[in-house]
């Protein structure tokens, strides 16, 4: 069986939890937790070096999950509120263990177009100091892992899709390959990962 990926993981540096870069990025996204019988993922960057994960010790798809670093420090909180009919997931910053900031970072909206019969999830990113907010959504494949992240004019941020060898040979549902474009926040896009996987019952 080909290993998730070919190299030992590594420690990474401290500041590859959450920055931008010039160049587009690709990551591995295995659907396990690091922890025996929890529910999560781990994410290795190109090197094979353990960049983020999540750890639920609860059942999955729970209303509070954590996205982490290697060594468990919190970057994102991200919490899901009770709607009768809309769902929405709000992401916080954390600095360690702690928010920083109790109004949320991010938010997701998950609608449905009755007409349709589909649902849709549009996300809002909370502006800088002087900035407009800026929007996405998820363009999602019915039943399927793949998906990608779409701005408001309609550019490519960032594509989730099963993983592949060199050769093509395609990986289990559980090993995506995460391609992030540049100059977009590394965490930020893997927080925004972390509630599509929740909203599709995958975490």
């Amino acid at each position: 069986m080909a290993r998730v990926h070919p190299h030992t993981p590594s420690p990474p540096s401290s500041s590859s939890s959450s920055y931008l870069t010039l160049k587009r990025e690709i990551f591995t996204i295995w659907m396990k937790s690091l922890v025996i019988q929890g529910n999560g993922c781990t994410v290795f960057n190109s090197n094979g070096e353990i960049v983020y994960r999540i750890d639920n010790y609860d059942k999955k798809c729970s209303n509070e999950v954590y996205l982490m670093d290697l060594r468990g420090r919190v970057l994102f909180t991200i919490r899901r509120r009770k709607l009768r009919v809309f769902g929405r997931w709000n992401g916080y910053k954390c600095n360690g263990s702690m928010v920083k900031n109790e109004i949320p970072c991010f938010q997701v909206r998950k609608n449905y177009r009755l007409l349709r019969g589909d649902s849709s999830c549009q996300v809002t990113v909370r502006p800088v100091e002087g900035c407009q907010a800026t929007c996405y959504r998820f363009e999602g494949l019915a039943g399927k892992a793949a998906f990608k992240i779409i701005d408001s004019e309609g550019g490519l941020v960032a594509e989730v899709k099963q993983k592949q060898t060199s050769s093509g040979i395609q990986f289990g549902d559980d090993v995506l390959t995460l391609v992030v474009e540049p100059q977009k926040d590394h965490a930020l896009i893997m927080a925004l990962v972390s509630v599509y996987g929740l909203i599709c019952h995958r975490m």
